[in-house]
């Protein structure tokens, strides 16, 4: 039986602006309105239904810890979420994984989150296959996909001999070529692109850990040896994963390890990398031009456009991509969308917001949307799902003005606890005790007017959570407890 670890960490950076930090790529619904996470495991699902199965292992960071738990009840599978406290790279995520796994001789595979593969059927077909490889002791089998052009935004796999279950012995990982080389390797006709997917027991991965990488499996036992556990929620201990280096499994593990196989994949796969492969998802007109949402292209040729808000027109563009959210838009050549992760590093230097973060912001009860802002007044369109609740709290800067435009809301104010209907408002004054509830089973929209000297997300002192986030302690100072809250 095969349980399938699922690798969400990542920042995303990559297909900014419409990928952040605090809203990776693997959350966005970028195909056909779904997400790629969503996506995966919709893609591993077979696997988690075999009777007896031990359910899915997702890795991810705690900022997205609700939106990993959400996604797995979303795709009706069980399973446990592992929170990593810092971000290590593949090595101490899978060597976690592993540690967590149902029994050391347990099957695992180990697939990124952010990866879109639509033949569903073919995929679960060839892991079945390379299940016979995987489970030979000492054997680890990752998989490589046929190339259809001299990428240099890949990794590749150079194979060596085949072994006749149609597996070849690897004989090399390349990491990204430049253009010449991979044009030469192309012509080569041995290698594969590099689809970072692993296949293998649990006690194979933390053998070969033991041996190439010890001081990284150390500090994952350290930090497996205390979990805490909420829910579907594994804490590991985080002071021992602070002191683990960052190395991806590539550098620890696969180029020493001596018995790694590779299955060539045959079916359509992207790593939505860059927003050329974004681009290359959707079909192009007769001019080359692939357009999403409201986008227009005018006397134009290979241009993408993502507009998905409003009307995004090209006149006169060639080679290009668009990318339009509400509060920032990117336009690069396509020979340079591969570089807008510096693009991500130039705006964190200047400190900018939308480096990190979207005008809508999500949290386990809903999201918000800032809609407008001004001197001494803010405008926010708040979301809240089905018999969710927003934290009891208080403001020490400011008072709120709800009007709720769809469902109903219970209203917590002080002592008192009203319901508060469409078309209906209320008064939040500064410093009131206050809550939010939606006692419905439809999504509750409300708009929401702050006023006030000070308007920032860290003026809320939270009194009591539903999901387990920091609350007040009365030791706490004025300062400290602005530094800990984060908004609702």
């Amino acid at each position: 039986m095969i349980q399938p670890v699922i690798l969400c960490g990542g920042s995303g950076t990559r297909l900014w602006p419409l990928s952040r930090k605090a809203y990776p790529k693997q959350f966005v619904p970028l195909i056909q309105g779904k997400s790629l996470l969503a996506l995966t495991l919709e893609r591993v699902a077979s696997f988690c239904a075999e009777p007896g199965q031990p359910g899915a292992i997702c890795v991810g960071s705690e900022d997205h810890r609700f939106l990993v738990a959400e996604s797995l009840e979303e795709a009706g599978l069980h399973g446990s979420v592992l929170l990593e406290p810092v971000p290590r790279n593949t090595a101490c995520a899978m060597a976690l994984a592993a540690l967590h796994a149902a029994h050391p001789e347990q099957l695992l595979l180990f697939s990124p989150s952010d990866h879109h593969i639509p033949d569903v059927a073919a995929f679960a077909e060839m892991m079945r296959n390379a299940a016979r490889s995987a489970n030979v002791g000492g054997t680890i089998v990752t998989f490589g996909v046929l190339p259809t052009f001299p990428s240099t935004g890949y990794g590749y796999i150079e194979q060596g001999e085949a072994i006749g279950d149609g597996s070849h012995v690897v004989r090399r990982f390349i990491e990204k070529p430049n253009a010449t080389l991979a044009q030469e390797m192309l012509l080569g006709g041995s290698v594969l692109w590099n689809a970072g997917i692993f296949l293998c027991r649990a006690d194979t991965l933390l053998a070969a850990l033991d041996e190439q990488a010890p001081d990284i499996l150390a500090s994952c036992r350290e930090a497996m040896v205390t979990t805490e556990r909420d829910g579907v929620f594994v804490r590991p201990a985080a002071a021992p994963l602070h002191a683990c280096r960052s190395e991806s499994i590539d550098y620890a593990v696969m180029e020493r390890h001596p018995q790694v196989r590779v299955y060539p994949f045959r079916a359509l796969w992207s790593d939505v990398g860059s927003w050329n492969a974004v681009a290359d998802m959707t079909e192009p007109d007769a001019h080359g031009n692939r357009i999403e949402g409201q986008g227009v292209a005018v006397d134009s040729s290979n241009v993408y456009i993502h507009a998905p808000h409003r009307r995004v027109v090209a006149l006169g563009m060639d080679d290009v991509v668009i990318v339009d959210t509400p509060d920032a838009v990117l336009v690069t050549r396509r020979a340079k969308a591969e570089q807008v992760k510096a693009v991500v590093a130039e705006l964190e230097a200047r400190r900018s917001p939308e480096a990190v973060t979207h005008r809508k912001v999500h949290r386990p009860w809903g999201s918000y949307d800032s809609i407008e802002a001004g001197p001494r007044f803010q405008v926010k369109r708040i979301i809240v799902k089905p018999n969710a609740s927003l934290s009891l709290q208080k403001h020490y800067q400011r008072a709120e003005h709800w009007i709720v435009v769809k469902g109903t809301a219970e209203v917590t104010r002080g002592k008192d606890t009203f319901l508060v209907t469409e078309n209906q408002s209320t008064y939040i004054p500064l410093g009131e005790v206050h809550r939010l509830h939606n006692p419905g089973k439809t999504p509750l929209e409300m708009i929401e007017v702050q006023s006030g000297s000070y308007l920032g997300e860290d003026d809320v002192v939270r009194l009591d959570d539903s999901y387990g986030r920091v609350v007040h302690r009365p030791t706490q100072s004025t300062r400290e407890l602005h530094d800990n809250a984060s908004k609702h």
